[in-house]
């Protein structure tokens, strides 16, 4: 299961024959990435009254962006972001979607290695987000720069990077969307959790299904306790468990409306776990 996962991940670079299904709101430029030693394109959402406005929008940086505006360059399915956004309208947030390394992406998505697939090297992958691209997207764009305007996102090895880099560099992100992550992929993620000094105002939303990775539920609940245990309050926490639930776009792009607006609207929500049916 878990072999089929990272295959599938690593394909996820090949371009379908399927037409464009981006909005007019996406955009895309490359920039250099002297920390991996390679040209990453990024793709950006902005909000339907960017145009329009003088306005300055909190920004969400997400993983995988081949898999989230277009069904032309995803190859399992698209999250549709931009297509849910346009249609909620709040919240008002710029996406920022780092395309994966291709061949790469198991190195760039995971800080510790892992002894059969190899990795371990997410700290340049972050250091190019943080020191490269967080600066230009701020200067280029009208963001609203602070931690607590800042979120990362992302699902399978880009949910582990996503709770990884709120650990490491809480004064750059202040909440996290962590989808189906990868935990198993190394104890040393828990390690990393307990150890770490995490500020109570940050926010974390957990996803996970029942019909994924037979330990994705208690790992999930492993961390959710390891996160109460530091005393984050329980309105910054937030994990949702769903019955039937598949490690696929499908799931994540059912979830990302409620993901993001709670990550960006509802700060006076209570830690919730459910099962739904």
């Amino acid at each position: 299961m878990r072999n089929l996962i990272l295959f599938i991940f690593a394909l996820s670079c090949c371009s379908g024959f399927a037409q464009s299904t981006a909005s007019a709101n996406v955009s895309t430029f490359e920039i250099e990435a002297p920390q991996l030693d390679t040209i990453k394109k990024i793709w950006v959402y902005l909000p339907e009254a960017y145009a329009t406005s003088d306005k300055r929008y909190p920004v969400l940086y997400m993983h995988d962006a081949q898999n989230l505006f277009d069904a032309s360059t995803s190859f399992v399915g698209e999250w549709k972001v931009d297509e849910a956004l346009d249609s909620m309208q709040q919240p008002e947030v710029i996406v920022i979607g780092l395309e994966h390394g291709n061949e790469k992406r198991i190195e760039e998505l995971t800080p510790f290695p892992h002894e059969k697939y190899g990795g371990g090297k997410a700290d340049a992958y972050l250091e190019f987000l943080r020191l490269t691209l967080k600066p230009h997207v701020d200067a280029s764009f009208r963001t609203l720069p602070e931690a607590e305007n800042t979120a990362i996102m992302g699902s399978s090895l880009g949910g582990l990077v996503s709770f990884y880099a709120i650990l490491k560099y809480p004064e750059t992100f202040g909440s996290a969307g962590v989808f189906s992550p990868s935990f198993w992929f190394s104890e040393e993620i828990f390690k990393a959790a307990d150890s770490a000094e995490i500020d109570p105002k940050h926010r974390f939303y957990f996803l996970g299904g029942t019909a994924e990775d037979e330990n994705m539920v208690s790992d999930l609940r492993h961390m959710q306790e390891l996160l109460k245990a530091k005393e984050i309050p329980v309105n910054n926490l937030k994990l949702e468990i769903i019955e039937g639930g598949k490690h696929d776009e499908v799931f994540w792009r059912e979830h990302f409306p409620a993901a993001v607006k709670w990550l960006f609207e509802e700060r006076s929500s209570s830690l919730i776990f459910r099962i739904k049916n």
